[in-house]
Protein backbone atom coordinates (compact mmCIF):
# COMPACT_ATOMS: atom_id res chain seq x y z
CA UNK A 1 0.00 0.00 0.00
CA UNK A 2 1.69 3.32 -0.98
CA UNK A 3 2.01 6.32 1.17
CA UNK A 4 -0.41 9.21 0.85
CA UNK A 5 0.47 12.64 0.87
CA UNK A 6 -1.54 15.54 0.45
CA UNK A 7 -4.13 14.02 -1.69
CA UNK A 8 -1.79 12.11 -3.92
CA UNK A 9 -0.21 8.44 -3.31
CA UNK A 10 3.81 8.00 -4.07
CA UNK A 11 3.89 6.25 -7.24
CA UNK A 12 0.01 6.50 -7.67
CA UNK A 13 -2.48 9.20 -7.73
CA UNK A 14 -4.51 10.71 -10.61
CA UNK A 15 -2.52 10.07 -13.80
CA UNK A 16 -3.15 13.60 -14.53
CA UNK A 17 -2.10 15.15 -11.44
CA UNK A 18 0.48 17.28 -12.70
CA UNK A 19 -2.42 18.56 -15.21
CA UNK A 20 -4.94 18.95 -12.56
CA UNK A 21 -2.30 20.94 -10.52
CA UNK A 22 -1.11 23.24 -13.38
CA UNK A 23 -4.80 23.98 -14.30
CA UNK A 24 -5.54 24.52 -10.68
CA UNK A 25 -2.60 27.34 -10.31
CA UNK A 26 -3.66 28.74 -13.63
CA UNK A 27 -6.94 29.19 -12.98
CA UNK A 28 -6.29 30.61 -9.92
CA UNK A 29 -3.93 33.22 -11.01
CA UNK A 30 -6.45 34.09 -13.86
CA UNK A 31 -10.03 34.47 -11.46
CA UNK A 32 -8.62 34.25 -7.81
CA UNK A 33 -9.67 32.04 -5.20
CA UNK A 34 -13.47 32.72 -5.59
CA UNK A 35 -13.35 32.18 -9.45
CA UNK A 36 -11.54 28.87 -8.83
CA UNK A 37 -14.07 26.20 -9.11
CA UNK A 38 -13.58 22.51 -9.10
CA UNK A 39 -15.59 22.30 -12.54
CA UNK A 40 -13.11 25.00 -14.06
CA UNK A 41 -10.13 22.87 -13.23
CA UNK A 42 -11.81 19.49 -14.21
CA UNK A 43 -12.64 21.33 -17.65
CA UNK A 44 -8.92 22.86 -17.90
CA UNK A 45 -7.64 19.62 -17.33
CA UNK A 46 -9.45 16.99 -18.98
CA UNK A 47 -10.20 14.98 -16.06
CA UNK A 48 -14.01 14.25 -14.85
CA UNK A 49 -14.83 16.21 -11.98
CA UNK A 50 -15.62 12.94 -10.16
CA UNK A 51 -12.00 12.21 -10.39
CA UNK A 52 -11.24 15.69 -8.93
CA UNK A 53 -14.07 15.03 -5.72
CA UNK A 54 -12.26 11.26 -5.14
CA UNK A 55 -9.05 13.24 -4.41
CA UNK A 56 -9.41 16.07 -2.87
CA UNK A 57 -13.37 17.04 -1.63
CA UNK A 58 -13.24 20.45 -1.66
CA UNK A 59 -11.47 23.71 -3.71
CA UNK A 60 -8.50 24.27 -0.72
CA UNK A 61 -7.92 20.76 -0.82
CA UNK A 62 -7.15 20.76 -3.99
CA UNK A 63 -5.80 23.78 -4.08
CA UNK A 64 -3.41 23.13 -0.93
CA UNK A 65 -2.45 20.10 -3.12
CA UNK A 66 -1.25 21.87 -5.93
CA UNK A 67 0.86 24.48 -4.05
CA UNK A 68 3.14 21.58 -2.36
CA UNK A 69 2.54 19.21 -5.78
CA UNK A 70 2.76 21.73 -9.07
CA UNK A 71 6.11 21.90 -10.63
CA UNK A 72 5.70 25.78 -10.74
CA UNK A 73 6.24 25.69 -7.29
CA UNK A 74 8.52 22.88 -7.12
CA UNK A 75 11.46 23.68 -4.83
CA UNK A 76 15.01 21.90 -4.67
CA UNK A 77 17.40 22.92 -1.45
CA UNK A 78 20.11 24.38 -2.61
CA UNK A 79 23.59 23.67 -1.32
CA UNK A 80 26.09 26.54 -2.43
CA UNK A 81 28.56 24.99 0.70
CA UNK A 82 27.87 28.20 3.38
CA UNK A 83 24.45 29.11 5.37
CA UNK A 84 24.61 32.65 3.65
CA UNK A 85 25.02 31.33 -0.33
CA UNK A 86 22.41 28.73 0.71
CA UNK A 87 20.13 31.56 2.11
CA UNK A 88 20.57 34.02 -0.92
CA UNK A 89 19.29 30.77 -3.39
CA UNK A 90 16.32 30.52 -1.48
CA UNK A 91 15.27 34.44 -1.02
CA UNK A 92 16.28 34.97 -4.70
CA UNK A 93 13.89 31.82 -5.19
CA UNK A 94 11.42 33.19 -3.44
CA UNK A 95 11.84 36.71 -4.89
CA UNK A 96 11.45 35.22 -8.26
CA UNK A 97 8.21 33.69 -7.61
CA UNK A 98 6.90 37.34 -5.90
CA UNK A 99 7.68 39.25 -8.73
CA UNK A 100 7.44 36.96 -12.00
CA UNK A 101 4.32 35.87 -13.63
CA UNK A 102 2.24 33.49 -13.03
CA UNK A 103 3.57 32.90 -9.76
CA UNK A 104 3.51 36.07 -7.94
CA UNK A 105 -0.24 36.07 -9.08
CA UNK A 106 -0.54 32.73 -7.54
CA UNK A 107 0.91 33.85 -4.13
CA UNK A 108 -0.99 37.21 -4.32
CA UNK A 109 -4.30 35.20 -4.61
CA UNK A 110 -3.66 32.45 -2.11
CA UNK A 111 -2.38 35.86 0.32
CA UNK A 112 -5.80 37.34 -0.50
CA UNK A 113 -8.04 34.18 -0.10
CA UNK A 114 -6.41 32.88 3.26
CA UNK A 115 -7.22 35.57 5.21
CA UNK A 116 -11.10 34.93 4.34
CA UNK A 117 -10.82 31.16 4.21
CA UNK A 118 -10.11 28.56 6.98
CA UNK A 119 -10.03 25.87 4.80
CA UNK A 120 -7.42 27.10 3.24
CA UNK A 121 -5.23 28.76 5.21
CA UNK A 122 -5.16 25.18 6.79
CA UNK A 123 -3.93 23.83 3.61
CA UNK A 124 -1.71 26.84 3.24
CA UNK A 125 0.12 25.67 6.69
CA UNK A 126 0.60 22.47 5.36
CA UNK A 127 2.34 23.92 2.27
CA UNK A 128 4.51 25.85 4.40
CA UNK A 129 5.64 22.60 6.92
CA UNK A 130 6.38 21.04 3.53
CA UNK A 131 8.75 23.93 2.64
CA UNK A 132 10.30 24.46 5.83
CA UNK A 133 10.75 20.51 6.07
CA UNK A 134 12.55 20.27 2.57
CA UNK A 135 14.48 23.37 3.60
CA UNK A 136 15.57 21.66 6.92
CA UNK A 137 18.75 20.50 5.17
CA UNK A 138 19.76 23.96 4.56
CA UNK A 139 19.97 24.44 8.36
CA UNK A 140 21.44 20.91 8.99
CA UNK A 141 24.63 21.17 7.25
CA UNK A 142 25.21 25.09 8.38
CA UNK A 143 24.99 23.10 12.48
CA UNK A 144 27.37 20.45 11.00
CA UNK A 145 29.84 23.14 9.69
CA UNK A 146 29.34 25.44 12.84
CA UNK A 147 28.24 28.43 10.99
CA UNK A 148 24.97 28.60 13.49
CA UNK A 149 23.81 26.99 16.83
CA UNK A 150 22.07 23.84 16.95
CA UNK A 151 19.10 25.09 18.47
CA UNK A 152 18.70 28.21 15.91
CA UNK A 153 15.27 28.13 14.65
CA UNK A 154 14.95 27.39 11.02
CA UNK A 155 11.43 29.02 10.54
CA UNK A 156 12.15 31.76 12.22
CA UNK A 157 14.87 32.56 10.11
CA UNK A 158 13.05 32.00 7.08
CA UNK A 159 9.91 33.73 8.22
CA UNK A 160 12.44 36.66 8.59
CA UNK A 161 13.43 36.53 4.97
CA UNK A 162 10.50 35.63 3.26
CA UNK A 163 8.82 38.59 5.24
CA UNK A 164 11.25 41.13 4.19
CA UNK A 165 10.23 39.83 0.45
CA UNK A 166 6.44 39.78 0.92
CA UNK A 167 6.19 43.22 2.60
CA UNK A 168 8.33 44.93 -0.39
CA UNK A 169 6.47 43.26 -3.05
CA UNK A 170 3.35 42.98 -2.21
CA UNK A 171 2.37 45.28 0.40
CA UNK A 172 4.33 48.27 -0.22
CA UNK A 173 4.51 47.56 -4.25
CA UNK A 174 8.19 47.98 -4.21
CA UNK A 175 10.92 46.92 -6.55
CA UNK A 176 13.58 44.85 -4.96
CA UNK A 177 17.14 46.38 -5.73
CA UNK A 178 19.89 44.42 -7.69
CA UNK A 179 21.50 43.90 -3.86
CA UNK A 180 17.90 43.53 -1.70
CA UNK A 181 18.67 39.13 -1.52
CA UNK A 182 22.05 39.41 -0.23
CA UNK A 183 21.57 42.83 1.96
CA UNK A 184 18.76 40.88 3.54
CA UNK A 185 20.33 37.80 4.25
CA UNK A 186 23.43 39.59 5.92
CA UNK A 187 20.86 41.93 8.03
CA UNK A 188 19.24 38.72 9.11
CA UNK A 189 22.24 36.76 9.89
CA UNK A 190 24.51 39.41 11.43
CA UNK A 191 22.04 41.83 12.75
CA UNK A 192 21.82 45.59 11.34
CA UNK A 193 24.95 46.48 13.17
CA UNK A 194 27.05 43.37 11.55
CA UNK A 195 25.41 44.28 8.41
CA UNK A 196 27.06 47.20 7.20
Amino acid sequence: MSEERNGTRRGGGPRKAQEIFDATLDLLAEKGYEGLTIEGVAQRSGVNKTTLYRWWPSKGALLGAALIGARQLELTPPDTGSLEGDLEALLSTMATLLTARPASDIAIAVLGAVTHSRELASHVKDFFADRIAREQAVFDRAVARGEIPADTDPMLLMDLLAGAAWVRVVLRRLPLEKDFVARTVRTVLHGARGAG
